[in-house]
């Protein structure tokens, strides 16, 4: 029982709608940078060398990148309210969960080798709205009502070809 309270508490603190993020994927991440009164977004680039627990509410991505000759990882909760945004820049083909033998490598042993994808699609993350209840409730009465509302526009449709239709007889005459 407590099991399923976590788990309810857990989810409510979930994004509704996050990226698919993998490793081996180069990323951009957002994160909102507080100092005193003040905040700003700041963007760190890097591979993706290890994804944890993706179903939960404390997913975490490490993130690595080298920045003038040294090697920097940041770690990033996906669902934590100060990372703003996720974008997935190139995908590789990686067989592995965890890359942590890139730290052991750099210039062109490095690299990952890419693969084609939707970058479009795979940024993408509206939420779908769940229907309304209402909606479901009322649906004998939305037919009749569609009935007519469909019958008066063709009626209007009707009557706004016929004057179109005259002038075209005209400039054929």
């Amino acid at each position: 029982m407590s099991f399923s309270i976590l788990k309810k508490i857990g989810d409510e603190q979930k994004k509704k709608a996050v990226v698919d993020v993998r490793s081996g994927d180069t990323v951009k991440v957002t994160q909102r940078i507080k100092e005193g009164d003040k905040s700003r977004l700041q963007v760190f680039e890097g591979v993706v060398i290890r994804t944890d627990r993706k179903d939960s509410h404390t997913a975490r991505i490490t993130v690595r990148k080298v920045a003038s000759g040294v090697g920097v990882e940041k770690s990033f909760l996906i669902h934590s309210p100060l990372v703003e945004k996720i974008e997935i820049t190139k995908r590789s083909k990686v067989r592995r969960k965890n890359l942590s033998y890139l730290r052991a490598r750099s210039g062109k042993s490095a690299r990952l080798s890419t693969k084609d994808f939707d970058r479009a699609a795979v940024n993408d993350v509206t939420v779908a709205e769940e229907p309304v209840e209402e909606a479901a409730e009322t649906p004998a009465e939305a037919p009749a009502e569609t009935a007519e509302a469909t019958e008066a526009p063709a009626e209007e449709a009707k009557a706004e070809e016929a004057p179109a239709e005259e002038p075209k007889e005209e400039k054929a005459e």
